[in-house]
């Protein structure tokens, strides 16, 4: 998803265009696949623009996931992490998450297809999403 008009896509619907959303946006984009929390992003912000305050950051996140152009994931650390929505992804992709050093992997691969057509065949659910985290060590704590 790169080459977002971010001023046009505000004004299409109904909200005002600012430098500091753009900035913000700028280090979701620049920054994805990172799983940064909105405090890391607000630090990474201050480091071009430090006039930006944590609130105006905390606003234009929810702004932006709002609007779908960004998503915020939990992963049970008490911080909601974002990414940046891509139109090519069916379905969002998985996570995996180490329990000892921390470290997140996203996994592209839509491992769930069958299953989501079973649901579909047994119940005329279409499922249009999903999210999916396995939990378990990564390589480097595996070989500790």
């Amino acid at each position: 998803m790169t080459g977002i008009n971010l001023n046009k896509i505000l004004k299409e619907r109904g909200y005002k265009f600012t430098n500091q959303r753009q900035h913000v946006f700028d280090v979701v984009m620049e920054n994805d696949g990172m799983h940064l929390n909105s405090q890391e992003i607000y630090e990474l912000v201050r480091e071009k623009h430090p006039e930006i305050g944590v609130a105006t950051v905390y606003r234009t996140l929810a702004l932006l996931e709002e609007m779908g152009l960004i998503y915020g994931v939990d992963f049970e650390d008490g911080f909601r992490r974002y990414e940046i929505v891509k139109n090519e992804e069916q379905h969002r992709h998985h996570h995996l998450l180490c329990i000892e050093c921390g470290s997140i992997q996203e996994v592209e691969e839509d491992l769930l297809g069958s299953i989501e057509e079973k649901i579909y065949q047994n119940n005329r659910f279409k499922v249009i999403n999903h999210r999916v985290k396995f939990y378990g060590y990564c390589e480097n704590c595996q070989n500790k």
